[in-house]
């Protein structure tokens, strides 16, 4: 998203988190499995359609965002790549798509970089080192120019877009490890797209050539035109 509208993010969530905890707005954190097992305050003493519907709520904030709004994601089948780490599989392509997305930008005059955010995890070290080497080195795809700095790290409890983004990696995993649509399909369309391909939607795999999720099938529809 542009940074213009982080506040709008931002203020919207916060709007619907004055809606669950109305005393204390800020102490509530969109965290979406937590909100989808209810097993832990607030959301246990929300019933199950309830719960589920504050998960779609958070995700409708991306469906009703600007269109300059791009969502990014890569599942990845651990099966088909077990000699690899799926975490960096996934963590290379989808900054080599956020490269190209403002790759394409810049042709239309757009000279701003980009910025990766992600949520504190184990994977800090690690994936700081990768982005470093991208930068200086590539990615399997060609070298990553548009980025302004290395991965930032911050905590989702401070973090309204962090916490946006976990949501639609949830739907994201749901959606192939479950065979479960409901959540994705909110957001579906702001995947980052041109000219028909969903550039923004990566799924790799080795188990299905013809698989009909939606990145596959705009990859396989692309080449027969």
């Amino acid at each position: 998203m542009f940074e213009a509208q982080a506040e709008w993010f931002s203020r919207s969530l916060d709007s619907l988190a004055a809606t669950i905890d109305p005393g204390d707005p800020r102490s509530v954190e969109f965290h979406a499995s937590e909100i989808f097992s209810r097993r832990s305050t607030p959301w246990n003493r929300f019933s199950k359609d309830e719960a589920r519907g504050i998960i779609t709520a958070v995700l409708k904030t991306m469906d009703s965002a600007y269109g300059t709004a791009r969502a990014f994601a890569c599942a990845v089948h651990k099966q088909s790549f077990p000699d690899k780490d799926p975490m960096a599989l996934a963590f290379e392509d989808i900054c080599s798509r956020f490269d190209l997305f403002l790759g394409r930008l810049r042709k239309d005059g757009d000279r701003q970089r980009g910025l990766i955010i992600l949520d504190n995890s184990s994977y800090e070290t690690s994936l700081q080192s990768m982005s470093r080497d991208f930068r200086y080195i590539g990615t399997k795809w060609g070298s990553i120019s548009s980025l302004a700095e290395v991965p930032l790290f911050v905590d989702s409890r401070s973090s309204r877009l962090v916490q946006l983004a976990d949501h639609i990696a949830y739907a994201v995993f749901r959606r192939y490890n479950s065979s479960d649509s409901h959540y994705f399909d909110v957001f579906a369309s702001r995947f980052d797209e041109d000219s028909g391909i969903i550039h923004g939607l990566s799924h790799k795999h080795n188990i299905n050539q013809n698989c009909l999720c939606p990145a596959c099938l705009s990859r396989r529809l692309s080449q027969k035109t």
